[in-house]
């Protein structure tokens, strides 16, 4: 499926005569070699038409862009992924709720190592827990963080 920009694209190499008698396919490649000899020599930008996309792009998502502080936050939420002892518990937190006790036994890590992380993913807000009696229950905090481990899971392995 052709995609916006390559269709406007394409258009643009066939209205300046670059070309017409190849077929789409080799006509985007040479729009992508065309592309980098203008990043590499920086002598081909007579093409103001397609500049002038570019700009209207580029207000679009400056008027479109979350705020610094979101993406922030957001990087922020990333880095909590960026251990694999947090991302074992949260697999663990998928079937069901577990005490510090039963998470060091079977992730064979001690519990006050167990207990930092856990602390670490409440304070992200991926993790909640109830209490009942001397235990303190874990489990995910909603099905938020199901999907975003599992999404990560779908990329690597492509």
């Amino acid at each position: 499926m052709l995609t916006c920009r390559l269709i406007r694209d394409i258009i643009y190499l066939q209205h300046m005569n670059i070309c017409s008698s190849i077929d789409l396919l080799d006509c985007y490649v040479l729009k992508i070699f065309l592309r980098r000899r203008t990043m590499v020599s920086g002598k081909f930008d007579s093409n103001k038409d397609y500049i002038h996309t570019q700009e209207d792009i580029v207000e679009v998502l400056e008027n479109t862009m979350p705020q610094e502080e979101v993406l922030y936050d957001l990087a922020e939420l990333f880095k909590v992924f960026g251990d694999s002892t947090r991302i074992r518990i949260l697999y663990v937190l998928f079937e069901t709720e577990m005490c510090v006790y039963d998470l060091s036994k079977i992730l064979n890590v001690t519990q006050s190592a167990i207990s930092h992380q856990l602390r670490v993913l409440k304070q992200n807000k991926l993790v909640k827990f109830r209490r009942e009696g001397k235990n303190i229950f874990y489990s995910l905090a909603d099905e938020h963080v199901r999907t975003i481990i599992n999404q990560g899971m779908e990329h690597i392995e492509e």
